[in-house]
């Protein structure tokens, strides 16, 4: 199914995702994207039917084609504070904060979100699949994350977050066994110690 431009035509809408929170360790990190109406690129999709290289290609395209974009990070000790739903919208929140064009309407993917500045918004499951502003801060969010835990891989090697980017694999679990867990891992979460 072809991704939807807009959900109403001449409104200014702002998509919003988060990567990162099913993970045992890392951020959760969101992005905000309010994309031209024409916008239109063949790969943009849910970054979760991307390839890396895919989302890569996208990532660039997006950030200069955007009306405006912003991307946040919330680190696993607030993660471990306010639990990883509320860790999410905040993180959202941040990023519509952040936007220099500030939007008329919000289509944030999934099915909880705390009003924000009093934009209206709408809670889409599976939104990134369906409205490409969506699925273009799924892309923003998944990279600017997926860089940000290969980053860290090389200061907390044995954990494998080059390849697992934290998500709880059996390799990730059994390093977390064996190495005990570092301040990036979220403490709030099962880690099977």
């Amino acid at each position: 199914m072809a991704l939807q431009p807009y959900a109403i035509k001449g409104q200014l809408e702002a998509g919003l995702d988060e990567a990162g929170r099913g993970c045992l360790a890392g951020p959760v990190t969101a992005a905000a994207v309010i994309l031209p109406e024409d916008f239109y690129h063949p790969l943009l999709n849910d970054s979760k039917q991307l390839t890396e290289k895919e989302r890569e290609i996208l990532r660039p395209v997006i950030e200069k084609e955007a009306v405006a974009f912003a991307v946040t990070h919330v680190a696993p000790e607030k993660i471990d504070e306010i639990n990883i739903l509320q860790a999410s919208i905040y993180a959202m929140h941040i990023c519509v904060s952040a936007l220099k064009t500030k939007p008329e309407f919000l289509l944030v993917d999934g099915n909880r979100f705390n009003p924000y500045l009093g934009i209206p918004h709408s809670c889409i499951i599976k939104g990134d699949g369906k409205y490409a502003s969506i699925a273009a801060a799924s892309v923003l969010a998944k990279t600017a994350r997926d860089g940000y835990m290969k980053h860290l891989d090389g200061q907390f090697q044995g954990y494998g977050w080059e390849s697992n980017k934290g998500y709880p694999t059996e390799a990730h679990k059994k390093a977390i066994q064996l190495q005990g867990i570092t301040k990036h891992h979220r403490k709030s979460f099962a880690l099977g110690l």
